[in-house]
């Protein structure tokens, strides 16, 4: 199994969580964050005051799925979250030992 967390921009959510479910992710955690990389963040005017707005507003998704649908879920994620600017995001993927699932205790696949 492995783990895939997703950086996005936060108006592509639903265009990935649509094409996650189409493939058969069943579940994932969303979490909203702030962050920057390249972007390095962009300045912004306030009541004719000047400011740098360092962390921009992302989404973070984290999704466990079987070794057999990485490639799938990362490809639907790319396809859906890419908007061919500075800021389209990261994905990162690392390996699960283990999964419980704490209401049954399936463990395994089976508790994805």
């Amino acid at each position: 199994m492995k783990k895939i967390e997703a950086v996005i921009k936060p108006f592509k959510l639903d265009e990935v969580r649509e094409a996650l479910s189409e493939i058969g992710v069943t579940g994932m955690t969303v979490t909203e964050v702030k962050g920057f990389g390249r972007q390095k963040g962009h300045t912004e005017l306030y009541r004719g005051a000047e400011y740098v707005v360092d962390f921009l507003p992302k989404i973070k998704l984290e999704l466990v799925v079987a070794d057999a649908q990485v490639d799938t879920a990362i490809e639907a994620i790319i396809s859906a979250a890419r908007t061919g600017k500075i800021g389209d995001g990261k994905i990162f993927v690392t390996s699960v030992e283990q999964v419980v699932r704490i209401r049954t205790g399936e463990t395994g696949e089976e508790a994805v």
